[in-house]
């Protein structure tokens, strides 16, 4: 067994806190013949790439392009080792490595996502693949718990980098590249978009299945409609009602804090801006049931939904991934096919129109990262410390590189029920 290497804190002048962040703290043990491979892996996929991974300053792999600067290559081998993309995102973490061009690196990733590691060993994931931890399983209880780890760690986070919508989904811009301050319209577009899609108007019956901070009840309300919005945390709760309260429309709009599965009744609209990323395949049935049970005759139902290829979903849906482990438990991405076959499956909901701007989450994704990093400052003011800060940056980083290299994508979903005679 090789002894752990201290890992280094983003100013690389301490480590991260132990009590805190045990597994960013000190890289696992591993067997040399675990590392070695590991090694093997990495050096033999970088060296097709077009990118630059420096090896402790004085070797490089790979064809040339953005760098990638990996200073403790011992402890980065080690994690990867051990932990695969888990230990991947925990060695940036730690400082273990660094990029000054983040989004650049993990694009080129993203693009050699399915053959960076050798078919043999794709062969044998279930052996080297962790699996995600029971207590993450999106039952009522557990997703109570999964949203809060998430949305309830401050709103104050959350407004040093959104707009002043609050809205924490792709926005839609009228053109590209944009600037931050066109952010605010660029979101009530995508809210108008799929109100409309909806048939959002004057006496509808809408029902909202994640609240966020409230800006689509608000934008709903304002157009006549009866808003009952649901959410599984508590600070978004409180906030979207001062913010409902606040725009005058208190009477048109209920807020609960209910998991959507609790809902009862018949709406004429049904929306949902991406939510279901939260839902878990296991329980993606029950969901669409739901909106199926509550969805009124000639009704309609509008979603926003990120997406991943297909056959990349089957290949990892039981995999635990980096971003399970620290950002969204419990969260996977549905592939357009998986919702098609829920859809025809288990339900008479079919989908009737889907439009796709992965590219504007791109863009969203850079102008959040870009503001959350001009307001470090603000961001330690609030207790959260350097490894968060490179936490959350490497996050929003690995989300933009998905929809720039067309990993990812997000769409609007249109279904409508496929009525019987």
């Amino acid at each position: 067994m090789t002894a752990p290497t201290p890992a280094l804190s983003a100013d690389h002048t301490s480590g991260p806190d132990p009590a805190r962040r045990p597994d960013v703290a000190t890289p696992p043990r591993a067997s040399r013949a675990r590392t070695a491979v590991a090694e093997r892996v990495v050096r033999r996929a970088f060296g097709r790439l077009p990118l630059r991974a420096r090896l402790a300053g004085v070797e490089d792999i790979g064809l040339g392009g953005p760098l990638m600067d990996i200073r403790v290559p011992d402890a980065f081998f080690r994690r990867i080792g051990v932990s695969g993309l888990i230990g991947f995102g925990e060695s940036y973490m730690a400082g273990e490595w660094d990029a000054p061009d983040l989004v650049g690196v993990l694009t080129v990733l993203a693009d050699n996502a399915a053959d960076l590691v050798p078919r043999s060993l794709q062969r044998l994931r279930g052996l080297w693949a962790l699996r995600r931890p029971a207590a993450q399983l999106n039952t009522p209880e557990g997703s109570r718990d999964n949203i809060s780890h998430h949305y309830d760690l401050s709103n104050e986070l959350f407004a040093l980098f959104l707009d002043e919508t609050l809205s924490y989904s792709s926005a839609v811009f009228r053109g590209l590249p944009a600037e931050y301050d066109l952010l605010p319209a660029a979101q009530h577009r995508k809210i108008d978009r799929l109100l409309d899609t909806a048939g959002v108007t004057e006496g509808t019956r809408l029902l909202e299945i994640g609240t966020g901070w409230g800006e689509l009840a608000v934008r709903a309300a304002a157009r006549g409609a009866r808003v009952v919005t649901v959410t599984l945390s508590a600070e978004q709760r409180d906030l979207a009602r001062a913010r409902i309260r606040a725009a005058g429309f208190e009477d048109r709009v209920e807020v609960r804090l209910s998991d959507y599965r609790q809902v009862t009744g018949a709406f004429d609209a049904i929306v949902s801006v991406e939510m279901i990323e939260a839902v878990g395949a296991e329980f993606w049935p029950v969901y669409f049931r739901t909106l199926d049970r509550l969805l009124a005759p000639g009704g309609r139902v509008a979603l926003q939904a990120i997406t991943m290829p297909d056959d990349r979903l089957r290949a990892s849906r039981s995999t635990y991934t980096w971003i399970q482990k620290y950002i969204f438990p419990g969260g996977l991405l549905p592939s357009t096919e998986a919702i098609e076959r829920i859809t025809t499956g288990h339900t008479s909901l079919r989908t009737a129109q889907r439009i796709g701007f992965g590219a504007h989450y791109a863009e969203t994704l850079r102008l959040w990262r870009e503001r959350f990093t001009e307001r470090a400052a603000e961001v330690d003011a609030l207790g959260f410390d350097a490894v968060f800060r490179r936490m959350w940056t490497f996050y929003l980083a690995y989300s933009e590189a998905g929809f720039r290299s067309g990993y990812l994508d997000v769409q609007q979903l249109l279904l409508t029920r496929e009525e019987t005679a």
